[in-house]
């Protein structure tokens, strides 16, 4: 009842918010640019009111949550001191996902990357600023979750165990040779799809395994996060957590963790902050300061465009990786096969963690180190970056100026 619910809302809103949108363009169009002096000739015809109610409209338009990707939006890359075009080609695509990969037409040949984006009620777009980093100096694939309440029924389920395999099936796709990176939640199953190619003596066995903030072993000072995942036994999250896709929608029956109830969660946590934001927001608009309003636009149309998790990728994973911690006790499988870090000799191994992350803290992603017993010390990197929270690991300044060359320097050594 409660995605029907919030279905019929969203049905009944998306009108109002689409005509105040117009109202908003129109208005805009007939104020004149650039800030507001608030003189007295503008005061006095009612401008400043009219930009009031022109940011009020704009404000309340963007209110409202997209379930579809947003574009990548990037064109063109300078890598080598060259321009290139990077045209978006779907490389394999099965019902729950697209091994998309970003091609520097007659661009040089450089070091594959599969980035192993989460599928945690966002889009892979989440990790557009990852994905522009990373094209100066790398031939990029991501893996493009779809959203689960458009794949119907048919297809049937998808676990963690899936999840695993499509990454074992994508790099086998890319060849020998290539190098996965993985963020936040698909850090675990990057890890595990490691572990059994070792164990299976795969061809295609990555050549370096970048781990950035991951929850490898959530016993490692655990985060507000994981407190929230062991108060609650498993009953809990599948009575309440787990809903029907609508009949309206493709995947009509489907049992998914909707991701606006991801996203309520979220911002509950930092309620203050994004009212704030969106304040500033109405007062840079109001105020005819349009570019800095933008970037905190830009950052809601993504924040916004919410994706549906499969309930048994939900669930598997609040069982196995945030409540009995399969992976750092040895007791993952993976189709009835055991999970063996220790397996891995042929993998570089890099594990980045953020000093202020309170969604995945420090200790958590190192503890991958530990498990992979076999990897000699000088294929070993680990790095703490000071200053930043959790998406500071792989988006902004930091990112691209400070962790950002330590990877590719991993990455390039180990191409060779």
């Amino acid at each position: 009842m409660l995605y029907s619910t919030y279905q019929a809302q969203h049905m009944l809103m998306e009108p109002w918010r689409d005509a105040a949108q117009s109202f908003s363009t129109w208005l805009h169009k007939a104020l004149p640019a650039g800030p507001s002096v608030a003189s007295h000739e503008e005061l006095a015809a009612g401008g400043a009111f009219v930009r009031s109610l022109a940011a009020a409209a704009d404000v309340f338009s963007r209110m409202r949550l997209t379930h579809h990707r947003p574009p990548f939006d990037i064109p063109s890359v300078v890598s080598q001191g060259k321009t290139y075009t990077i045209t978006e080609e779907a490389v394999m695509t099965t019902p729950f996902g697209t091994l998309l990969r970003f091609k520097k037409d007659g661009g040089p040949e450089q070091p594959r990357v599969l980035l192993v984006a989460p599928m945690s009620g966002h889009f892979a777009t989440l990790l557009r600023d990852t994905v522009r980093t990373l094209l100066q100096d790398h031939d990029v694939f991501i893996t493009d979750w779809h959203n689960a309440r458009d794949v119907p029924l048919k297809h049937g389920r998808f676990g963690l165990d899936d999840y695993t395999s499509h990454l074992i099936r994508f790099l086998d796709k890319m060849g020998p040779g290539s190098h996965m990176m993985a963020i936040c939640q698909p850090c675990v199953a990057a890890l595990a799809a490691t572990s059994l190619m070792a164990q299976d003596g795969h061809p295609a066995q990555p050549r370096s395994l970048t781990l950035m903030a991951g929850p490898i072993d959530c016993r490692v000072n655990p985060t507000s996060v994981n407190e929230l995942a062991t108060s609650k036994p498993m009953s809990w999250f599948e009575e309440n957590m787990i809903h029907k896709v609508p009949w309206t929608q493709r995947g009509a029956g489907r049992k998914v963790y909707p991701g606006f109830v991801q996203l309520t969660a979220f911002m509950g946590m930092n309620r203050d902050r994004h009212i704030k934001a969106f304040e500033d927001m109405y007062a840079h608009i109001a105020a005819g300061e349009h570019e800095k309003a933008a970037h905190t636009q830009a950052f809601y149309e993504e924040y916004f465009a919410v994706a549906d998790l499969p309930a048994e990728f939900y669930l598997e994973t609040v069982g196995k990786v945030f409540q009995t911690y399969d992976l750092p006790r040895g007791v993952l499988t993976h189709g009835g096969e055991v999970v063996d870090p220790s397996a891995i000799r042929r993998t570089a191994l890099m594990t980045v963690e953020g000093e202020r992350d309170d969604i995945c803290s420090i200790g958590q992603t190192v503890a991958a180190q530990d498990l992979c017993t076999a990897v000699r010390p000088y294929w070993r990197t680990q790095h703490v970056q000071t200053g930043v929270g959790h998406y500071g690991v792989f988006s902004g300044r930091r990112w691209q100026n400070e962790i950002y060359p330590r990877v590719r320097d991993m990455v390039h050594q180990t191409a060779i």
